[in-house]
């Protein structure tokens, strides 16, 4: 008789929409369900943020389940992008962002600094290519580039050599105008990174000297000269579940979905307003991974800030939900970052596969040419 029982528990009979498990019964989730869709359907652009909600608050288990579908039906799911961040210019910013030490109106022990000289960025460029990273990622502590003719200048040229390399170059600069796009672009930029950080209804709490819908401005532009986007937010700043969920509806409906959502927990810093939250459990970030991965099925979604905190078994639950990206080496601007061993040994122990950059054909044919003649 027990035995009976056992096997009919572990047989699933599919009867509208329900399933019968023995004596139980199991109605599929919003992620169950729209993650389904995602994978027969492809990528929409005209998601509610009821639905965006309704994958969000799905059973954990199910979010780690079928985010990690929908991640196997779009990407190699063991590949997993190297990317390096340098701070090119720390320090002395005017916004009043308040998770960041960078702000000249909080005391954190962050000293304003000069654009670093271009040998010293191609010197971390070729470290950070040699250590296994595919794309180099360049901060500036600007709120803009307005009236940084010079500087914007040596940036272009930075810009221009590590794309000689054969990396990825993406830069975070603060806001742009139209022109300055388009200059990034012709000097080989790959990508801007320019973060909406949290909801609409809550940003008003974390920034005040620059608006949403200048972020917006700025996303339009750089996607407008052909440079891809990388946009995402950060979790742990006081904000609700809802307003991550309207964080992930915005980008989620943006005319075209960001090539790149990092997702950032807080790493709360001494001296800022944020300094005394609470630090953000693992939970949280798959929460915001699985479902990121769901809506958004071919971005890369990057495990960013914040990352040094968890265990690889907590990451692996994060590339098991569908991140695929990491910032590597030992800062992130100013903050902590994973040791570059400790994360060698990690993707041994996981079987992770380093991805490789994404060049156009005519990168490639010229990288081929001067392998075959060095040849």
């Amino acid at each position: 008789m027990y035995l009976r029982r056992s096997i009919r528990s572990i047989v699933r009979v599919p009867i509208s929409g329900i399933y019968c498990c023995g004596f139980s019964t199991y109605t599929p989730s919003a992620a169950a369900v729209l993650a389904e869709k995602t994978i027969k359907n492809g990528v929409r652009h005209d998601w509610t943020r009821d639905e965006i909600k309704s994958i969000y608050d799905s059973p954990i288990l199910d979010l780690l389940f079928h985010g990690a579908q929908v991640h196997r039906h779009a990407h190699n799911f063991r590949e997993v992008q190297q990317c390096t961040l340098l701070s090119i210019k720390t320090g002395g910013c005017s916004e009043d962002c308040s998770y960041c030490p960078q702000s000249s109106r909080y005391g954190t022990g962050v000293k304003a600094q000069r654009l670093m000289n271009k040998d010293a960025v191609i010197e971390s460029a070729k470290k950070a290519k040699e250590a296994g990273s595919t794309r180099f990622c360049m901060g500036a502590a600007w709120r803009d580039t307005v009236g940084r003719k010079t500087n914007f200048n040596q940036i272009l040229d930075y810009v221009k050599e590590i794309r000689e390399m054969g990396m990825e170059v993406c830069c975070t600069l603060g806001m742009l105008e139209k022109q300055q796009a388009e200059d990034l672009k012709k000097a080989g930029l790959t990508a801007y990174n320019h973060n909406l950080d949290t909801s609409r209804e809550y940003y008003p709490n974390i920034i005040t000297t620059r608006s949403y819908d200048e972020r917006l401005q700025t996303l339009e532009f750089v996607r407008e000269a052909g440079i891809n986007v990388c946009c995402g937010g950060i979790i742990g700043l006081g904000e609700s579940a809802e307003d991550r969920v309207g964080l992930l509806h915005t980008l989620a409906t943006l005319p075209s979905h960001p090539e790149s959502v990092p997702i950032n927990a807080l790493i709360a810093v001494k001296g800022t307003p944020l300094q005394d939250q609470k630090p953000v459990e693992i939970w949280e970030m798959i929460r915001m991974i699985a479902t990121a991965r769901i809506v958004m099925p071919n971005a890369m979604v990057r495990l960013s800030a914040g990352r040094v905190r968890f265990s690889v078994p907590e990451q692996a639950l994060c590339f098991l939900a569908g991140a695929n990206s990491i910032f590597t080496g030992e800062k992130l601007l100013t903050t902590a970052n994973n040791d570059f061993d400790a994360d060698q040994d990690m993707f041994k122990v996981l079987g992770l596969l380093p991805k490789p950059p994404t060049l156009d054909d005519a990168e490639i044919d010229d990288r081929e040419a001067v392998a075959s003649s060095s040849g």
